[in-house]
């Protein structure tokens, strides 16, 4: 394969894999034309079979949230990332964290970095697909969700205290009514308890007498 056959073919996507490119050819040739590649830093390799175009080649800066995604599969972005990216918390967050069922772990790469927790098959809902003006798109948390995940998988998390301090804001973003029904779906005290704080924040910020 040529480079320019390889530009016509994942110019406009965030990340490709191997076998995605090996269709149909000897995939021992394509590995070993791809190894030259990331050695030329013509590609950018993420993770084991997964690879993305240097900045000087890309058409389209590729979206982190769908690179998530593909890293480890099945993900969807969560918590503080999705939090932040609703414009729900003040804070600007350079790690890109997701939910997989799969193994966790934090994974370093070019382009940024990547934590994954894992979460039961039983919690992995919640979540919708995104997408992006430049044609790229990715699974994202409901606002709900990503607030339970950051609550559910964090020590202590269903405290007053950890709520107030993630000062959150653009609560009219949060349903309250999806709120109480993604709380009571997981069966999870700590997250009802929760949940039900938030809704007071929530009554307390739109002028709500309790």
């Amino acid at each position: 394969m040529k480079y320019d056959d390889l530009l016509k073919k994942v110019a406009h996507l965030p990340c490709f894999t191997v076998g995605f490119l090996a269709a149909g050819q000897n995939l021992a040739k394509i590995r070993l034309q791809i190894s030259r590649w990331v050695k030329t830093g013509r590609l950018i390799r993420l993770n084991k079979g997964l690879y993305a175009l240097a900045e000087p080649y890309q058409k389209t800066a590729p979206e982190k949230f769908s690179i998530a995604n593909a890293i480890k599969t099945p993900s969807y972005v969560s918590m503080q990332s999705a939090l932040a990216f609703y414009g729900m918390i003040p804070e600007y967050v350079p790690l890109i964290t997701s939910v997989t069922t799969t193994r966790p772990g934090t994974i370093e790469t070019p382009l940024g970095r990547f934590d994954f927790r894992h979460i039961n098959k039983n919690f992995f809902w919640g979540y919708t697909k995104i997408e992006f003006s430049n044609g790229q798109s990715a699974f994202l948390a409901y606002p709900e969700k990503a607030l339970l995940d950051l609550i559910y998988l964090t020590s202590g998390g269903d405290s007053e205290d950890f709520i107030e301090q993630l000062r959150l804001q653009n609560l009219g973003k949060i349903d309250k009514n999806i709120l109480k029904e993604f709380a009571k779906k997981t069966c999870s005290p700590k997250l009802i308890r929760a949940s039900k704080y938030i809704e007071r924040i929530i009554d307390d910020g739109e002028g709500v007498e309790l």
